[in-house]
């Protein structure tokens, strides 16, 4: 701007009237950036940089294109000056944002932020100076920087996690941003933090580990709790990125007490009830409870979950959560919310479960909390969401729970007493189940199955339900009647869920199996289904779910049924659908993704009511009982009729076979590995032994080694005085040749080719003198050396015949045993002749090995100094062989000069120029 009124105040005093053509963005920025390059002025530089902060949200493309390094460069060479670089950080903030700005010229580029910021993260020390800039206080750089850091991170957070992780302390000059007194500063860290922390563990542990989680506290107790506003989100957000598939965080977490600063939130006041909850206190619950539900996950190890419920149940936070269940005026979604982290703080647990089984609704008459939510569950008015919620709770209740499973059958069976006042579950599941709603139908037959799920016991009792369907009828069995309602209904939800109600019943029980096959209905209508040729998805699955059922029935017959004994089921199949054709309807089950999704978590994933089709437990059922159903089919069609085989049949049989010769291979070649592997595992112990028995005597001829040594140490032998004479002559030799050597090297040198005289013909006759000479000593040592070798082979030999250490030990002992006056002897008479024996025949054999001993170790210390000394001549004669090459080239070079300076001299002559010698 002051360059522009400057150009035309000078154009008024100049009288130029006519107008020059305004500059472009593009040649505006280019100007600005040629200024902040060129200026030596550091306020030419800081009206520089202000420019292009100014133009760089409309020319953001022209600025991060044409400035993005020479504003790192300020930041490198100025950042002492707060102003400039501030200008500098801004302008890096508005070129890596993600979204576009209302001035910006040119938004065909939406993905422009996150070129700029690939840009500027290929170089990490771009990144290591952004991070330095977080520790400068004053506001105008560390409300950059964090903004700076922030929209790479939002850009690109995986390349950027992993530059912050390697850079020195930069976790931590995050984390300190934690502290700061501002505000604005403290929640856009916290905004910084989130992103950095997703999905990234060790980023997590580090956060975790400086303290995150007892200054996130802090700051949510400062704002309010539940109460408090956005940052109170803020805060929750980064507490889930720590806690979310992190098992060690979540241990530092529980160990760390942190799960009883919890309870605050969930204590909601009295006063007001009628008051709505506002926008952001549900936000706030909703989140915290997420956090409840990360610490006990079904997805997480089992013994951090079981550790955290018994903290919670501890604490207080299971009745608090309780509350907020059964409060009046909560929200649905907070409700829901509420109702899935209770489901998942008492799955598994027998203690939080049996404390749930005791909570009573705040009702006339008080109802316990199980049935209320059951009413909820049944009822079609209700949400969607939180009918899947209530199944959900149902579910984790009876989850590894026999005492509540059998509590639920026993509401149905004819023995219960009700009071007329009351309503148990069984009545809520059994109206559920035949009510004409199907999700209603759906959600009643999985609660109900989930009764049975483990507990074979509870299988039998339900067979004893009797119900009476209308007056002056006789009550029939809920089997029977669940077959009817299959028969009547065409609600493909309905039929899937009585379906599965089936399949969890008949696995594992062979009289719900016999109480199948005797419903006469039973069995046509599942052969019905199977040849049924629909072809709607749903009614696929239902007929894959009747193959199954078809399956375990044929699997849990006990043959009591005349009609429908294992053979015949299996010869039914066989005839009235294939083999091929059931083996398919049952794979398709598998194949379907309904059954893929609800295999991975116990929680329904449905987000509407058509997607409401497989549950988990008959999933995981399905799988591992699909097997047993293959099997059994093509085994016994294997067995079965043979008088007119089909081509398919022969193609099973000769499979079967195939496996079964492989199966026998195999146990054969693994019975043989086994012996192989006994018969090797006694020779290693044997090999055991006999090293432990190897070691032992090294042990003890090491002891009787030492000892000999100490013995005749002071008989040691003086050091032979002409090897050192000859060493010492050596030593001088090396000297001067080293002295040499340096001369040659100070003679050698040469400044140029014009000093180069034809005196070097004699000093190279002088070295390669020296050179022979050097040649001469290295060979005179090497031979020295060899006979040096010589001898120590001749000393070795010779140590080699001498007695052994085992030999002297055996001496030593028996003079010992002759010496022992309690030793019993055959021949007292002759004692001392014998000690005095053998006393004469240790002697010689030790002194003659000790004094092998040292004269070989001498020998082999001169012998390692007369290599050393070798190899020093073999260097020297080296360095002076390479002196001598590049004197002659030296001398080459110097003749080819005066070849050419003659031809100049010939050249001149020709031109008419006058050469005197004393010119060359």
């Amino acid at each position: 701007m002051q360059m522009e009124l400057f150009k035309s105040g000078l154009k008024t005093v100049l009288g130029h009237s006519e107008p020059s053509p305004e500059l472009s963005g593009a040649e505006t920025v280019e100007r600005l950036v040629e200024r902040l390059r060129s200026s030596t002025l550091l306020e030419d530089r800081r009206d520089a940089c202000r420019g292009l902060k100014a133009m760089s949200k409309k020319f953001r493309v022209e600025v991060g294109a044409q400035a993005m390094n020479d504003l790192v460069e300020v930041l490198v060479n100025d950042s002492s000056d707060i102003e400039i670089a501030s200008y500098a950080l801004d302008a890096l903030c508005n070129i890596t944002c993600r979204e576009p700005f209302d001035e910006e010229e040119d938004i065909a580029h939406p993905e422009i932020g996150d070129q700029f910021t690939e840009i500027f993260i290929k170089s990490p020390e771009n990144v290591n100076l952004a991070v330095s800039m977080l520790a400068e206080y004053d506001f105008k750089i560390r409300f950059p920087s964090v903004k700076l850091i922030t929209n790479l991170l939002t850009n690109r957070p995986r390349e950027l996690q992993d530059l912050i992780l390697v850079a020195p302390m930069a976790v931590s000059k995050m984390m300190d941003l934690l502290n700061d007194p501002r505000e604005v500063i403290r929640n856009d860290a916290l905004i910084m933090l989130t992103q950095l922390t997703k999905g990234n563990a060790n980023i997590q542990k580090i956060v975790a580990f400086e303290g995150a989680f007892d200054r996130l506290y802090d700051v949510i107790v400062d704002e309010g709790t539940a109460e408090g506003g956005i940052v109170v989100e803020d805060c929750l957000l980064l507490m889930l990125n720590l806690l979310k598939n992190n098992a060690s965080n979540q241990s530092f977490f529980r160990e760390g007490s942190y799960i009883q600063k919890l309870t605050p939130f969930f204590r909601l006041a009295s006063e007001e009830p009628e008051v709505g909850w506002s926008a952001q206190k549900v936000s706030n619950v909703h989140y915290m409870l997420q956090v409840v539900r990360t610490l006990v996950s079904p997805s997480n190890p089992k013994q951090d979950t079981s550790a955290a419920q018994r903290v919670m149940h501890a604490c207080g936070l299971l009745t608090l959560l309780c509350e907020v269940l059964m409060a009046s005026g909560v929200p649905a979604d907070i409700l829901t919310e509420t109702i899935n982290a209770v489901s998942e703080v008492i799955r598994g647990s027998d203690v939080n479960q049996q404390f749930f089984a005791q909570v009573m609704a705040p009702s006339e008459p008080p109802r316990p909390a199980i049935v209320v939510l059951l009413m909820s569950m049944v009822n079609e008015k209700q949400p969607f969401v939180l009918r899947c919620a209530v199944l959900y709770c149902f579910q984790c209740y009876l989850f590894k729970n026999h005492h509540g499973q059998s509590a639920v059958v026993q509401t149905l069976l004819p023995s219960q007493t009700v009071e007329a006042s009351g309503i148990t579950a069984g009545q809520l599941l059994c109206g559920g189940l035949f009510s004409s709603d199907p999700l209603s139908n759906w959600f009643s037959a999985v609660a109900l199955s989930h009764a049975l799920v483990g507990n074979s016991e509870q299988r039998a009792q339900l067979l004893r339900v009797q119900l009476a369907t209308s007056v002056g009828n006789p009550p029939v069995s809920l089997l029977q009647q669940s077959v009817t309602i299959l028969q009547q209904t065409s609600r493909l939800q309905t039929r899937i869920g009585l379906l599965m109600l089936l399949g969890t019943w008949l696995a594992h029980c062979p009289a719900a199996v016999t109480q199948l096959l005797r419903i006469p209905s039973a069995v046509p209508y599942l052969m019905s289904q199977l040849n049924s040729n629909e072809s709607d998805d749903l009614e696929q699955l239902c007929q894959g779910v009747c193959a199954f059922i078809m399956g375990l029935c044929a699997i849990g017959t006990d043959n009591s049924v005349t009609n429908y004994t294992k053979d015949e089921l299996v010869m039914l199949i066989e005839r009235r659908v294939g083999v091929e054709t059931f083996l398919n309807k049952l794979g398709l089950v598998m194949k379907h993704e309904f059954y893929s999704r609800s295999l991975k978590h116990p929680q329904l994933s449905a987000r509407e009511p058509r997607q409401l089709v497989f549950e988990h437990e008959f999933c995981k059922l399905f799988k591992n009982l699909e097997g047993s159903v293959i099997k059994v089919v093509t085994l016994d069609d294997d067995e079965g009729d043979t008088q007119s085989p089909s081509p398919e049949t022969e193609n099973d049989s000769e499979m079967v076979q195939r496996y079964k010769q492989l199966i026998r291979t195999q146990d054969e070649e693994l019975a043989r590995l086994r012996s192989s592997l006994s018969v090797l595992e006694a020779q290693s112990e044997a090999r055991a032994l006999q090293i432990d028995e190897l070691t032992s005597s090294v042990e003890q001829l090491k002891d009787q080694n030492t000892l000999l040594r100490a013995q005749i140490s002071t008989g040691e032998a003086a050091p032979d005085s002409s090897d050192s004479t000859e060493v010492n002559t050596l030593r001088h030799q090396v000297s001067d040749l080293q002295q040499q050597l340096a001369a040659l090297r100070l003679s050698g040198g040469v400044n140029g080719l014009a000093e180069v005289n034809p005196t070097s013909g004699s000093q190279t006759s002088i070295d390669s003198t020296q050179l022979s000479e050097a040649i001469k000593r290295a060979a005179e040592a090497e031979l020295e050396a060899s006979a040096l070798r010589q001898r120590v082979s001749e000393l070795e030999a010779q140590l080699s015949t001498a007695p052994s250490s085992a030999e002297l030990s055996q001496l030593r002992q028996r003079v010992a045993e002759l010496e022992n006056p309690s030793t019993p002897s055959m021949f007292p008479a002759s004692t001392a002749s014998v000690t005095t024996q053998a006393t004469s025949e240790v002697a010689p054999a030790a002194s003659a090995t000790s004094e092998a001993s040292e004269e070989l170790r001498k020998l082999h210390d001169k012998l390692s100094a007369q290599e050393k000394e070798l190899r020093e001549l073999r260097g020297a004669g080296e360095e002076l062989e390479e002196l001598r090459r590049e004197q002659e080239d030296l001398l080459v070079l110097l003749t080819d000069q005066e070849a050419r300076q003659e031809e100049y001299k010939k050249k001149l002559r020709q031109l008419g120029v006058e050469v005197e010698d004393d010119d060359d």
